[in-house]
Order: structure tokens, then C-alpha cells, then sequence
């Protein structure tokens, strides 16, 4: 949840405006992230058996995707010029994040350990926050 609290408070200095879509989306993000302690939980109750570490996947792939669907609805209110979507780009990050969770989330049911090594990693890939945001409020001193 702290990884995502500091990529969420990175991607939101660059936002200058909100609209509901925006709005809505940061719900979205809030709503997953508050399921990660019950699947936690779960798992840990239950010496991470294959259910509860699948469901942990698709909380965790929910949240991302909803985080994409708020910087996408950022980067549309904002325009396609605008800092915010020249600083997040292609966002590699967030689909190479994605593309692990969907790996992730079968193979809990063969293979949990390896699943959660790939939650392991793809909380490591986010836990510095999105340079490309940090460096482009730096170069127009928006920091």
C-alpha cells in the first residue's frame, strides 16, 4: 500500500486540474487497495495456499489497472501536450507490471511461491516512484 501511496503522490504533483473521470478512477485505485489487508490475511491464514494467493494477484491486478485508468483520465483532461503525458510515455512500467500479474495469477493455482516471487518483483520495479514524473516537474521547476 505504500508503494502505491508514493507512486500515487508522485503522479499527482503533476496534475493541475481534476474532473470527475479522474475522480472516479482515484476511487477505483482506493477501492482495490483496501482489499490488499483481507487478502493478506487470507493468504497468511492459510500458509499461502493457491486460492487466496490467486485473489491476492487479481487485487493486485485491479489496482494497477485502475492506477492506468487514473493516469490515462489525467493525461486526457490534461491533453496529450501536456507534461504529465509526455513524462508518462509508453508507461512500460505499468504494462510490464501488468503483463507479471497476469502471469502471476494462474500460476498461483501450480506454483504459489513463484506467483508471489512476481509480486515480490513487481513491488520492487515500483518501490522508487516514477522517475520520468520527478524528472520532468524538475526540468519546467514544477518540483
Amino acid at each position: 500500500v505504500a508503494i502505491y501511496w508514493n507512486n500515487h503522490h508522485h503522479l499527482f504533483h503533476a496534475v493541475k486540474k481534476i474532473n470527475a473521470p479522474i475522480m472516479w478512477s482515484n476511487m477505483a485505485l482506493l477501492f482495490w487497495l483496501s482489499l490488499i489487508p483481507f487478502a493478506s490475511g487470507w493468504a497468511g491464514e492459510n500458509h499461502f495456499a493457491e486460492l487466496p494467493v490467486a485473489l491476492y494477484g487479481v487485487i493486485f491486478f485491479m489496482a494497477g489497472f485502475s492506477y492506468a485508468l487514473l493516469s490515462k483520465a489525467i493525461i486526457r483532461h490534461h491533453g496529450q501536450d501536456s507534461l504529465i503525458a509526455k513524462a508518462m510515455g509508453k508507461d512500460l512500467k505499468g504494462k510490464i507490471s501488468t503483463g507479471l500479474y497476469l502471469i502471476a495469477i494462474p500460476l498461483a493455482f501450480w506454483l504459489p511461491l513463484a506467483s508471489i516471487a512476481i509480486y515480490v518483483i513487481v513491488a520492487i520495479i515500483w518501490l522508487v516512484p516514477d522517475s520520468r514524473i520527478t524528472q520532468a516537474l524538475a526540468r519546467h521547476g514544477n518540483d
